[in-house]
């Protein structure tokens, strides 16, 4: 927020006269294996979890959770499968993201993007980033406004990304999203150490995601991949 009291969000996010990234540069980002698909794979437990087996192009899923129940962890292993099969990724807001930890879930981190600290121009570091990747992990670091939230949505519609967005109660999607999946509690197992964590959640969204109900996960599991229980 300026002293003036104007929003950086409005200043920034979705700017008409904002720089396009290179042609050459965009190609260079752009998986080897341009999927034809109109969904982006998903590796289990998350496959089954969800209608078709993966994430549909141009849909928006929001992983909600309490601090500390485990929510980056969900919406990081949802890019293991694709990024292992060439696909790029972004992650925008995440300050520590757990580069460890997203090897161990699977996450290919030559195929992923990070933008750690946009604060307040985050939309406008989600909304450059849309030119070259297929998923994009997004944190807002408060409650996003309709208007940037429709406008971010919008975006991603008509390029056929799919916009992982990850909030908590102090700061929800002010829309509905396609797919969400909303943690309601976590569980270390622990020996001499913190070994795995289950994870309840339920997955709801439009359409057949409807009533998809309620789960449990391990993420991480011993090994430090997301697996069913």
């Amino acid at each position: 927020m300026t002293e003036s009291g104007y929003s950086y969000e409005h200043m920034f996010a979705f700017s008409p006269s904002r720089p396009r990234l290179p042609d050459d540069l965009v190609a260079t980002l752009r998986p080897v294996t341009l999927a034809k698909s109109r969904v982006v794979p998903l590796a289990e437990p998350w496959a089954s979890l969800t209608p078709g087996g993966g994430l549909r192009r141009g849909s928006t899923v929001v992983v909600h959770a309490q601090p500390g129940l485990g929510g980056l962890s969900v919406g990081l292993s949802l890019l293991s499968d694709a990024s292992a099969k060439g696909h790029w990724a972004a992650v925008v807001g995440v300050d520590d993201p757990g580069v460890v930890a997203m090897s161990d879930l699977g996450v290919d981190l030559r195929r992923v993007l990070f933008v750690p600290r946009p604060r307040g121009a985050w939309a406008e570091a989600a909304a450059d980033l849309l030119d070259g990747v297929d998923l994009l992990i997004v944190r807002p670091p408060s409650r996003a406004s309709h208007g940037v939230a429709r406008k971010l949505m919008d975006r991603v519609r008509e390029r056929g990304i799919v916009l992982i967005v990850l909030t908590e109660p102090r700061a929800p999607w002010p829309l509905p999203a396609d797919l969400s999946f909303h943690l309601v509690s976590s569980r270390w197992i622990m020996s001499s150490h913190l070994d795995a964590r289950y994870v309840t959640l339920r997955v709801s969204g439009r359409g057949e995601a409807q009533h998809r109900g309620e789960h449990v996960v391990m993420v991480p599991d011993v090994r430090g991949r997301a697996v069913a229980r």
